[in-house]
């Protein structure tokens, strides 16, 4: 579009600012808990010190099973969309909105992608749904539904309500290539940036999108070889949509008092035509509206009124509390880690009662073994000690296993049961002796533990 230093800089302030004031929080908040999910959930410098001392560091993964239990039943209460009319003149119209709606959701393939939603906000407290016009296949535009990384979505800061029509801005941030930016606006932009990409804009390295959320994982700079250079997402986007107040002008039924948008292309002989025609009103009013302004370094790649009367994004938080979002996760942490770190434990104790060490008298061992080797074999099976003097040697004894430490254990995972509402009967794994009324009646009740998360993707799907 243009360089455009003064807006570019206002766009990257603001992005600045709203990803410093609990964006930043989110992120650690969401890697950890991804990391959790994912099985790796040791400290780096602590599994390296347990290494360097040869204790052991188990990865018990019970979020994994439970997770997927809760993602499970979304998947099998997967919800068909229907339209009523509130009057029967209105039968028509919800027909067809019905079908258009499931032509809409086979050719997106929504069911995945609601479930990929799901999954997110799960796992990290946020989901989203983005819900655009592509032109891509069509010159008249065609809905295209998205699931982007919540990672890259940044909520105002300000807002404290779940409908994001009561926010006042909404920033989509993601890297992109040279060859994105030359498809998706202008050449002349994307030649600027690719010859300029030391930009102190596009150099800016943060832990929104700089981290293992792609292939090649964590670290991933490839090199810049003259393909590479036009392909690789080296260049930071800032997407932002924010409410700004315009005059509008209105069509007012002056008998129901309903009104509606007039389009901005059209003239005032276009306008007196309709209203004289319908026998309508015409009302000026201000409003606010969506700005969309999207900037690449200096370059300003768009800026002009939004064409959607709501942001794209539609979130799906599982728990939310004025303006705090929470997931399944979070509260599973510190059971998890304590089912690991007491697990691992009780394996050392097991390992050092194996091979709990030797008293050797200096020079008492024959046959070319040395104390070093002594060290190392000690404790294998069948192994034979030849020594001087049998007197002189002594295995040490090891020490007991503290009373209560397999309980420690148990409460563990039984934490991870409570706190997540997903109890042996959810995961079918109910005793052998319990009835199958029993069994039944205790999964139907287990399933209304997960109601408040699933009645919050209702009210996504609603949003949407």
């Amino acid at each position: 579009m243009a360089i455009d230093t003064e807006l570019a800089n206002t766009n990257w302030v603001r992005y600045v600012a709203v990803r410093d004031n609990g964006h930043l929080d989110y992120i650690n908040k969401a890697n950890k808990c991804d990391a959790f999910f994912l099985g790796q959930q040791w400290d780096a410098a602590t599994k390296a010190q347990l290494d360097a001392q040869r204790r052991p560091a188990l990865t018990i993964n019970k979020l994994l099973s439970t997770l997927s239990n809760v993602m499970g039943d979304q998947i099998q209460t997967r919800a068909e969309t229907t339209f009523k009319p509130l009057h029967v003149s209105g039968e028509d119209l919800s027909n067809e909105l019905a079908v258009l709606f499931k032509q809409v959701s086979g050719h997106q393939m929504l069911p995945w992608k609601e479930s990929e939603a799901f999954a997110d906000g799960a796992i990290t407290s946020r989901g989203f749904l983005d819900i655009r016009l592509s032109f891509a296949r069509n010159t008249q535009g065609e809905i295209e539904i998205i699931v982007p990384n919540p990672r890259n979505i940044l909520i105002d800061p300000d807002a404290e309500e779940y409908d994001p029509d009561t926010w006042k801005e909404t920033i989509e941030t993601k890297w992109a290539s040279p060859n994105d930016i030359e498809v998706l606006y202008n050449k002349e932009d994307a030649d600027y940036l690719r010859l300029n990409s030391t930009n102190p804009y596009i150099a800016d390295i943060d832990s929104v999108q700089r981290s293992v959320e792609r292939f090649g994982g964590e670290g991933h700079y490839p090199q810049y070889d003259n393909v590479a250079r036009d392909l690789v997402r080296n260049i930071r986007v800032v997407s932002r949509q924010y409410k700004k107040i315009a005059k509008a002008r209105f069509f007012v039924d002056t008998a129901t008092g309903d009104q509606r948008p007039i389009p901005e292309s059209w003239d005032r002989n276009k306008i007196a035509q309709v209203a004289e025609q319908f026998g309508l009103g015409v009302l000026d009013r201000v409003i606010e509206r969506i700005r969309w302004t999207v900037t690449a370094g200096p370059c300003v790649l768009h800026d002009d009124w939004s064409p959607y009367q709501h942001f794209t994004q539609v979130p799906f938080f599982p728990y939310f509390r004025r303006g705090r979002t929470m997931g399944l996760v979070e509260n599973l942490l510190d059971p998890q880690e304590l089912l690991n770190k007491v697990s691992s434990q009780e394996l050392h104790i097991v390992n050092t009662t194996a091979n709990s060490g030797w008293i050797v008298k200096q020079g008492n061992l024959v046959g070319g073994m040395s104390t070093e080797e002594l060290e190392q074999r000690g404790a294998q099976t069948g192994v034979v000690l030849e020594v001087q003097d049998i007197s002189q040697i002594e295995k040490i004894t090891p020490n007991q296993i503290p009373t209560g430490i397999e309980r420690i254990s148990y409460k563990a995972e039984e934490h991870i049961k409570t706190i997540s509402n997903v109890d042996d009967n959810a995961l079918g794994q109910d005793r052998e002796d319990v009835s199958s009324k029993a069994i039944k009646a205790k999964r139907q009740r287990g399933s209304v533990n997960q109601l408040k998360v699933m009645d919050n993707f209702n009210k996504t799907r609603q949003l949407m």
